[in-house]
């Protein structure tokens, strides 16, 4: 089916659309190699984003959402050349492994300086995370470059960013931000060993593993903090995102032929990208979730020692207090060596990276011996916090989690009741700081697909996804244990509605639960015996009306964004409080 396919594919259309000396075809044949949709946008249609081939080349394009009496244009955004399809008709469709040939990146001809350097046409500008300041300039800047004669054989550098399981030849420069220890598996099938590593540079961050032979012969290499060219052949994946939180659709294995070579320049490379959650969000992150948080230390505690229940070994600790602009405090624990050591000043910046948030006294936060903290760290978010602390934040009162988890009644100014109507109108979360509201709405729809749960650790104290290795051997990346079957865990999207609209929330086990009437380990193993009861269970879910506290805030997808409102509490309506409640709003109206 592929052969006879190729043979309509119109060869070398790609580049003459970009190169007006060539004879140019009106409606050019390429095969799509690969397509995603677009993060929806509200009132907007839906959007793609593809890779076609005309087996010379490949290129990435965007699909357009109206119709036009030209079929495509060249288009040109930051520098890079990108190819808009605005119409066109799908003639055969092939499975998934029937790409034709072996595509190379379009090369495209500029000034003269880039006359013999391949481009790689990427994503920014159309989507991607939103970065700010040199991170984004750095990240604007898809094209490959050459590398210095020490650097390797290969001749371009690609950004992390660009790179695809459509890429050919390419060279990495990125800096070793983790390196995990080594970790065996033992089954009916064999045994083994692996190894992981982050790795980052200006554009973005990808995670590459290496087994066995490649454990033995690059783990000592690795060195955390050291920038290292890397080339392939690299194996690149889809990312199993139940072993990393980096933000990147892909992931890298080592294979036999991958070459790493420690880089002379070291320092072009970022020492560290955060995504970091305020201190107002975390009463919305789901309990033990990791994290990044950055705010002012407004506390230092005294060191002390714990023992542990299940080891009974010692730990030091000592516990600090952060603040930030939202007007929130939390305490967030430090460990071991880095809490005996601790010598920040009170009222520095300081950045977290690898955070464990607990629901222990509201939210609370812990160093993971994995992460790491940075002291004033050079980024747009310090130099914020230290500007709004010195003109007005010394002498703020800060609301801790603590004593939010401790109100009963929805009298804080950040839990007033909203119809939907008001939500949208009010245009809660639109602003830079999320918005905060309760909401009394009915389930009408509960999507009963694969989203509706996940199979997480059964380990206590760890909820992450956990990953199938074998029939009975389920993997966890964070414990570094195999389990025999997982615990599966709700993340829930719903949509509810009152008089007034609808709205879709986000929710996640202890909302799930109460929905549900039933743990979402129990519920799965009904849809596997009796999905006809399992169905019944999702149909006796809806018309129920609950009372839900929500937090609004604006998710940024590239150029576009939209609303997220998640469910951080949900409640059955007491029928006594609610008609208070109401009588108060009608007693509130002058009746003449």
């Amino acid at each position: 089916m592929a052969s006879d396919a190729a043979s309509q594919v119109t060869v070398g259309a790609l580049s003459a659309i970009f190169d007006e000396t060539k004879p140019q075809v009106r409606e050019p044949i390429v095969q799509c190699v690969q397509i995603k949709a677009l993060p929806p946008q509200p009132n907007h249609p839906d959007r793609y984003r593809a890779v076609f081939s005309d087996i010379a080349n490949y290129v990435q394009t965007m699909l357009a959402t109206q119709a036009n009496h030209v079929s495509f244009q060249s288009n040109s955004v930051k520098g890079k050349k990108i190819l808009i399809i605005l119409d066109l008709e799908v003639l055969k469709e092939l499975g998934e492994a029937d790409k034709i040939g072996e595509p190379k990146p379009l090369e495209v001809k500029g000034e003269e300086e880039e006359a013999n350097q391949p481009t790689t046409i990427s994503s920014n500008g159309f989507y991607g995370s939103k970065m700010e300041g040199a991170q984004a300039q750095a990240a604007s800047r898809a094209q490959p470059t050459r590398p210095s004669a020490a650097a390797s054989a290969h001749a371009t550098i690609y950004p992390i960013e660009a790179i695809s399981p459509y890429s050919n030849k390419w060279t990495m420069k990125a800096r070793c931000t983790s390196k995990s220890n080594i970790k065996t598996w033992h089954n009916k099938n064999g045994e083994g060993k692996l190894f992981s590593v982050n790795l980052l540079d200006d554009s973005g961050e990808i995670r590459a593993t290496g087994f066995n032979d490649q454990c033995d012969a690059l783990y000592d290499l690795f060195q955390e903090g050291s920038v290292y060219y890397i080339s392939s052949p690299c194996r690149v994946q889809i990312a199993k995102k139940q072993f990393t939180n980096l933000n990147n659709d892909y992931e890298l294995t080592f294979e036999r032929d991958t070459l790493v070579e420690k880089a002379e320049e070291q320092n072009d490379v970022p020492q560290i990208r955060f995504n970091f959650t305020t201190v107002a969000d975390l009463q919305t992150v789901e309990k033990d979730t990791t994290t990044d948080v950055i705010g002012v230390l407004k506390d230092v505690g005294e060191t002390s020692q714990i023992v542990s229940k299940s080891t009974g070994k010692p730990y030091d600790k000592r516990e600090l207090t952060l603040v930030d602009n939202t007007g929130f405090s939390v305490r967030l624990t430090i460990w071991g060596a880095t809490a005996n050591n601790f010598g920040v000043a009170p009222e520095s910046i300081v950045a977290f990276k690898g955070v464990k948030v607990s629901d222990f006294g509201g939210r609370s936060l812990s160093l993971l011996s994995s992460g790491s903290m940075t002291v004033d760290p050079d980024i747009g978010e310090a130099h914020r916090l230290r500007g709004w602390y010195d003109a007005q934040g010394r002498s703020e009162n800060f609301t801790s989690h603590a004593s939010l988890s401790n109100a009963t009644n929805s009298s804080t100014k950040t839990d007033k009741f909203k119809t939907v109507a008001q939500v949208r109108e009010e245009q809660l979360g639109m602003s830079e700081q999320p918005d905060y509201f309760s909401l009394k709405a009915t389930v009408i729809y509960i999507k009963q697909d694969s989203t509706w749960c996940y199979p997480a650790c059964p380990s206590e104290n760890c909820n992450k996804k956990v990953t199938e290795l074998d029939p009975g051997q389920w993997r966890c990346e964070m414990c570094d244990k195999t389990y025999p079957k997982p615990e599966y865990r709700f993340i829930m999207p719903i949509s509810v509605s009152d008089h007034t609209g609808q709205l879709w929330l986000s929710c996640f086990d202890d909302t799930g639960r109460k929905i549900m009437g039933t743990s979402a380990d129990e519920l799965m193993q009904l849809s596997e015996n009796d999905p006809v009861a399992c169905g019944e269970v999702f149909q006796n879910a809806n018309c129920q009306t609950w009372s839900f506290r929500c937090r609004a805030k604006i998710d940024n997808f590239g150029e576009q964004q939209r609303v997220r409102y998640q469910v951080s509490s949900s409640q059955a309506i007491n029928y006594s409080e609610e008609a208070s409640r109401l009588a108060n709003i009608i007693n509130s109206y002058s009746i003449e």
